[in-house]
């Protein structure tokens, strides 16, 4: 079972997948080893006349069918253990004489069903049983060593020689056959392991890209906001000089030749806050954003509140309080809700006076935006994305926002950001 990476799997049902085909070669060239190893040691050790029975070609045939199963122990875990395990008792039966690479090739094979078993019932009852096997062919081998006459006539020893003897044999395969039980099942929750870290490292990769993405999607909803400000702000009071140059074209050059210039005035500085905003979306990681000075904040809203003058309408500016500094990004927002406020005061208000104030209070930061118009039907612009802009930037310094019609008439917006 390969768990996807969006869902949190139960890994006690997890599957080792299958063997690549690099584990498989490996396979094949670990089991060729062993036979010819086996092969070897056992002309060695019948050239020292250590065995006579059976014939060299049997005892190499019993060999290669003790070692040749390893080839496909991974593909067939649980299969391989049963096949070794009856070439091994043959081998023994029939007294060949090397019994060091078939052992070896019985351990790797007790090994692998832990290791490697898909099925973890199937897996421990199959090592199980072959231990079982073994230990019973080993009783019997005891049974017949202990009819046979006594080899260690005159051995003298703490303990009954025929009883060290069984003891040695018991507690070595013992060992033998536990080291393979354990080791098998700690190389399969190894596996495991290695698995749920690498699930577990995709689930925080996909994660990080979420959240890169949604860092993106907040990235380009904010430089959307100030596009906003910016564009409709310098344009209104543009569209608004503009037109009483050309009123007054003809009557009054001079006039026309001033609101010209608040248009040229007003052009140039819409022209550098969109150069210095798009500079930002141009910044490599590993450079130098720029200074906090490049960003618009409190200390220029005298000049928002000139530039907004220069349209005729009356506008007072206030500070309350005593000033104290406030964050970059809490300047930056009080300056963009002033200006979107006066932008739909210019555009929407039909207003003859507006009222900018900014209050240092104990606790919070408030900016209030007041004027005395009466709006077209509906308020245009108050209602659209402008204002759900300046609700976003105030949610994200966890402030608060009001913006309404007045008592008596007018529109207010007052933004209040925490200290």
């Amino acid at each position: 079972m390969t768990p996807s990476p969006d869902v949190d799997p139960d890994w006690s049902q997890w599957r080792r997948p299958g063997p690549t085909a690099a584990q498989r070669r490996r396979d094949g060239w670990l089991a060729l080893a062993v036979v010819a190893g086996s092969a070897t040691a056992t002309v060695l050790v019948n050239s020292t006349g250590a065995t006579a029975v059976p014939a060299l070609p049997e005892q190499l045939l019993l060999g290669i069918a003790v070692a040749a199963p390893l080839a496909v122990r991974r593909r067939y875990p649980l299969v391989v253990p049963v096949l070794v395990g009856i070439a091994f008792i043959a081998a023994q039966w029939r007294q060949v004489g090397d019994n060091l690479l078939p052992s070896i090739a019985l351990f790797i094979a007790i090994y692998t069903a832990g290791a490697w078993g898909a099925d973890r019932v199937a897996a421990r009852r199959v090592r199980i049983a072959v231990i079982v096997a073994m230990f019973a062919w080993l009783g019997f081998g005891l049974v017949r060593f202990l009819v046979r006459p006594s080899p260690f006539e005159g051995v003298v020893g703490p303990l009954d020689p025929v009883l060290a003897s069984v003891l040695y044999s018991i507690g070595f395969n013992m060992m033998f056959f536990l080291s393979a039980y354990y080791f098998g099942g700690m190389a399969w929750l190894s596996a495991r392991r290695q698995a749920e870290l690498a699930h577990r490292a995709e689930q925080l990769r996909l994660s990080q890209e979420q959240n890169t993405r949604g860092a993106l999607v907040a990235e380009r909803v904010r430089i959307a906001r100030d596009l906003h400000d910016v564009v409709a702000h310098h344009v209104s009071v543009m569209g608004v000089q503009a037109g009483a140059a050309r009123r007054v074209l003809d009557r009054d050059p001079e006039l026309a030749r001033s609101a010209l210039h608040t248009v040229e005035e007003t052009a140039r500085t819409a022209i550098g806050e969109l150069r210095g905003l798009l500079g930002v979306l141009r910044d490599e990681p590993d450079e130098d954003p720029g200074t906090p000075d490049e960003s618009p904040g409190l200390a220029q809203l005298p000049e928002l509140a000139a530039l907004a003058r220069s349209t005729g309408l009356e506008v007072a500016h206030g500070v309350y309080g005593d000033p104290r500094p406030v964050p970059e990004g809490v300047a930056l927002s009080a300056y963009r809700i002033v200006q979107e406020s006066l932008t739909n005061v210019v555009k929407h208000a039909h207003a003859r006076k507006a009222d900018v104030r900014v209050r240092y209070l104990e606790e919070a930061l408030e900016v209030e935006v007041a004027d005395d118009g009466r709006g077209p039907s509906g308020a245009p612009g108050r209602a659209g994305f402008g204002l759900v802009g300046m609700r976003e930037r105030v949610a994200v310094h966890g402030g608060r926002l009001e913006a309404g019609p007045r008592r008596g008439g007018g529109y207010r917006v007052r933004a209040r950001f925490p200290a």
